[in-house]
């Protein structure tokens, strides 16, 4: 099981990272990969091995999360792939599923817990 973690804050990223690995583990097979942009991140998805889950914040360099996330629900196989949103942002009132959107924190509130319930949920 891969996670991905997608944020061009690096602090922020690897923090959602250490919670996610400490709830998946260091098996054979799982792993945390951090991207800083869309676009690198889009050219780790392969075929054979799509990540169970992938943390995104929308508000990144160069193409953002919603280019992100289309690009993702443009293919059969990567619109599968649960998506949590972690942003500044308030998407209240949003319905973002049609992108396999199933849930967004806050970055200013979120805790790890809250991490952790995701992973476990959708990449255990």
């Amino acid at each position: 099981m891969s996670v991905f973690v997608i944020d061009d804050n690096e602090i922020m990223a690897e923090c959602v990272a250490r919670v996610v690995s400490d709830v998946i583990g260091s098996s054979t097979g799982n792993s945390v990969r951090v991207f800083s942009d869309a676009i690198s991140a889009m050219g780790a998805l392969d075929g054979e091995k799509l990540p169970g889950l992938i943390f995104l914040d929308v508000l990144l360099d160069g193409p953002d999360g919603f280019t992100f996330l289309n690009e993702l629900a443009s293919y059969t196989d990567t619109a599968q792939i649960p998506v949590v949103i972690i942003s500044s942002l308030d998407f209240s009132g949003k319905n973002l599923s049609g992108y396999g959107v199933v849930g967004v924190l806050d970055k200013s509130s979120m805790k790890p817990e809250d991490i952790k319930r995701y992973v476990q949920e959708y990449a255990s």
